[in-house]
């Protein structure tokens, strides 16, 4: 005899969306909204955008159309701010020189001895150094070749450094001017960049054992220097 029971319905299927409105929703999903700035605030923008992207790929890998994505804006928007990626890529350099250099000048102290506020200066170098890693070594390494602006911007940082170091070295004010006494600064400045580069990759040693390493190798430096002068008579080039 036949079942008395109701055959089950078969569910019906939802309709599938159409291919231009799924592909319209993923295109909403990857767009980034576009924010109405100031040309100072996106211009701060795309250096910060650009110097993260360089600190993580090589200049190469970096494009101006990803850079002006990421800040959701036309690439013909960007170039008013900046005509070339190297335009870009300096400016960039150039905050983090300025960055750098202030880091240390923020953490000068006249009422502490001249040690003293060289160590301190060394651990707010090597800290921000920590911090900013891949764009340090950018700035200090460049990343476009022998470009005489690249160049120029770390120049004027090693510059800033020997003012400052030397401002708060332990040789004696009467010293500072002597053309020996600022070659063995500067050729310090350069065991700090060499050192730093190294340190910042490797973490060879804990900040506070490079801290003093330095600092050690500049009294050390600064003396023979000072005792040079003393002993032979070496004054302005003579």
């Amino acid at each position: 005899m036949p079942s008395s029971k109701p055959k089950p319905q078969a569910k019906r299927r939802s309709a599938a969306p159409r291919a231009g409105a799924a592909s319209g929703a993923r295109g909403a999903r990857r767009s980034t909204p576009r924010v109405r700035l100031d040309n100072d605030e996106r211009r701060a923008q795309l250096l910060a955008l650009a110097r993260r992207a360089f600190d993580e790929r090589t200049y190469d890998d970096v494009s101006l159309e990803d850079i002006a994505a990421s800040a959701g804006i036309s690439k013909a928007l960007l170039y008013h701010y900046f005509a070339t990626k190297r335009e870009l890529y300096v400016a960039g350099l150039r905050e983090t020189a300025r960055e750098l250099v202030g880091s240390v000048v923020a953490v000068v102290d006249p009422a502490r001895s001249p040690v003293d506020r060289v160590r301190a200066a060394l651990d707010a170098y090597l800290t921000h150094v920590e911090d900013t890693g891949g764009a340090f070594v950018a700035l200090m390494r460049g990343g476009i070749g022998s470009d005489p602006e690249v160049a120029a911007v770390l120049e004027e940082t090693r510059q800033a450094f020997l003012a400052q170091f030397l401002a708060q070295s332990p040789v004696a004010q009467q010293f500072l001017d002597e053309p020996l006494i600022r070659l063995a600064a500067r050729g310090w400045i350069g065991m700090v960049e060499a050192v730093s580069i190294d340190w910042v990759g490797t973490r060879a040693a804990p900040r506070r054992v490079v801290r003093d390493l330095l600092v050690e190798n500049l009294l050390a430096v600064m003396g023979n220097a000072r005792s040079a002068l003393l002993a032979g008579g070496i004054r302005q080039g003579t």
